[in-house]
Parts: structure tokens; sequence; C-alpha cells
């Protein structure tokens, strides 16, 4: 980390947690933050996931950018992709403030924001106008949710879909944010069905017809992860990622394990991984797999992939340790699998059985 980056994230850790993500959102749209200026790449990091060609397996993860407001900075970072959002179908105020809580001591947050986002029609236009649109840029997903005052929450996954699919290189359903109340029960079999045959008929209503990913949370238990990945196999998505933020407090040491909402962070590490081996498992490996939760390394990332990830996704460890990391990680695996003499497609679920 150089030292800019270092002073920075000193700067921004003696504010608000909140309002050093909205300074840091300036700071991106001024141009202000040191960036690569393109995704670390070579022909053992490159990928194809879904039908996406991405030019290396590490992606940021959606929560940062929920409105699609830096795009252009974000595609220049060093990520082989991004997701944004979520979006629902009208705009949210989302959760009363004080809403994102800085653990330190534990290198996690908490989060019960309550999907504060513009309107997907909004972050429709901010995607459609970003620079170098895939295939020439990195692909970029929107992550798609519903209304907290929704009647029809399921229906409104498929709105999102209708009024801002065609901007996205790749949607996710998002049904495992522990912070819109009750959306985690259309994870059940038969909800997550219907849900996914109603999204998978207006994607299929766009001419660009982008994949469908659906992203989990780490609380399930191993029967609850069959069923998802019967129902995931049989809608079809395309991908699954795992997994979200938890609403355990294992282990947690600082004075905010208290407070309210999702927790994500070093501390979610293990739980997810082993989500992550389990549906690996449970799918036989015929569903790429997306890896997320608790990577503040390489090491990290590695182990990820080898419980059966094909790619992996970073966010809140960004906050402790800077942009810088996620080339850092990309470079670092690029070294090591020319060090051990395998490929990508080789390390995926390699060590699934270590995590089981």
């Amino acid at each position: 980390m150089k030292l800019i980056e270092r002073l920075g994230l000193a700067a921004l850790h003696r504010l608000d947690p909140e309002q050093a993500h909205d300074l840091s959102i300036a700071a991106l749209e001024r141009g202000l933050v040191p960036l690569p200026g393109a995704a670390v790449t070579s022909d053992r990091l490159r990928l194809t996931l879904a039908g996406l060609d991405l030019p290396n397996p590490v992606g940021l993860a959606a929560g940062y950018d929920k409105n699609a407001r830096v795009l252009p900075a974000l595609m220049r970072a060093g990520f082989g992709f991004v997701e944004v959002g979520a979006a629902t179908p009208r705009p949210q105020p989302g959760n009363p403030r004080p809403r994102l809580f800085r653990l330190t001591e534990d290198r996690a947050i908490i989060n019960r924001f309550g999907f504060n986002n513009d309107g997907a029609e909004v972050i429709a236009r901010r995607m459609s106008t970003r620079p170098a649109p895939y295939p020439k840029g990195i692909p970029v997903g929107l992550n798609i949710g519903a209304n907290k005052d929704s009647h029809d929450r399921s229906a409104d996954f498929a709105q999102v879909v209708r009024r801002a699919g065609a901007a996205a290189d790749f949607l996710t359903v998002n049904v495992s944010s522990p912070n819109t109340e009750k959306l985690r029960d259309l994870q059940g079999p038969q909800a997550l069905a219907a849900l996914l045959q109603g999204v998978i008929t207006a994607r299929d209503e766009l001419t660009s017809r982008p994949p469908v990913f659906i992203k989990i949370a780490p609380d399930l238990d191993d029967a609850a992860l069959a069923d998802i990945a019967a129902v995931a196999m049989a809608a079809p998505v395309d991908a699954i990622i795992a997994t979200n933020t938890t609403l355990s407090r294992d282990g947690i040491a600082s004075s905010h394990a208290g407070e309210a909402g999702g927790l994500s962070g070093a501390p979610l590490f293990d739980r997810a991984t082993r989500v992550l081996a389990r549906l690996y498992r449970e799918t036989g490996g015929r569903i790429p797999l997306i890896g997320v939760g608790g990577i503040g390394s390489a090491e990290q990332a590695w182990q990820k992939l080898r419980a059966g990830a094909s790619a992996v996704q970073i966010y809140s460890a960004l906050i402790y340790q800077g942009f810088s990391l996620a080339p850092r990680i990309a470079q670092d695996i690029d070294a090591r699998l020319e060090r051990e003499g395998i490929t990508l497609t080789e390390l995926t679920g390699s060590g699934n059985r270590d995590w089981l």
C-alpha cells in the first residue's frame, strides 16, 4: 500500500463510516484516488464465466457503488468485473442513520442500509453511459432487490430487470440481504423458484439476455443449501454468489457487535467459505460459483477458489486496505498459478473436501 493510500484511509477512518463512504465516492468522481488504470490480466488469469470474458477473477461486490456513480473509476481500479446496486423499482432512502458501523478490531463492518438507492431507471441511465461497455470494457453487473413497502416483492425483481436489465452485463438476484424484513424468506424453494421464473421471463424479453446470478445468505443449513442448489439448476441460473452478510456475531470483539444488520469482513470468511464448498458439492460444479465474504488477501482468495469458486468478489477489506488490494490479489494469484503450474480451472474445487 502506497503512502498516499495509507494517509487517505487514516483520514477516512476519523470520520463517521457512512460519511467516509460517501467521501470516497466523491473522491473517485473527481479523480482524486490513484488507480492502476486497467484490470490486471494474463493468459493465466483470463476466464469465461457464464459467457462473460473476465480479465481476472477478482471482482467488486455490490454495495459499494449502490447508484452506479463511479463506474468510470471502478473500471480502472484493477477489478476483473464490477457489480453495482442493489437497485429497486422505485427510489428509497433506506433505514435511518446511523446504519453503518466500522468494527476495526475485527476488520469487519455491520450495515443495515436497507437497499437505499436512486431507483432502477436512474441507475440504468448511469450504467448505459459507462465508458468502454463490455466486451471492450470489463463486465458490469446489477444487483437487484425489492422495495421495502412493496406488496409483491417477488414481482419487484422482474420490474427491475425490465427497467434496467438492458444496461447490465449480468443480473444478480439478491434474496439474501438481512436488512429488508422477510426478504430472506424468498430463499425458500417454492418462493425462490417462482421468483426466478419471473426474473428469467423478464430477462428473456431483453435483446441482450444478460446472465442471471443469485446471491445467497451464509446463515443457511445444509438442507436449505441443497434446496437452493436444486432450484438454481432447475431455473436455470447462470451462477451463484456465496455469500452475503451474516447475522451471526460469533467471536466479535467490537463494542458495535450488538448493532442490528449484516456483518461482513474478516469474521465471515470461514462461514462463507464452508457454504461455498457445500454448494460446490451440491451442484457438482455444474454452475459457476463466485466466492465472497471475508477476503482480505490473495491467500484467502486462493482458498475460495480451492473450495469451489470460479471467481471471487471483495468489498469490506477495501475499507481497511484501499483500492490497491484488488490488483495485488490478482497479481499474487497469477504468480502462484505460474509457480505451481496449474490453471484457474484446475484450481477451482481442488480443495473442496478441506472445507466441508
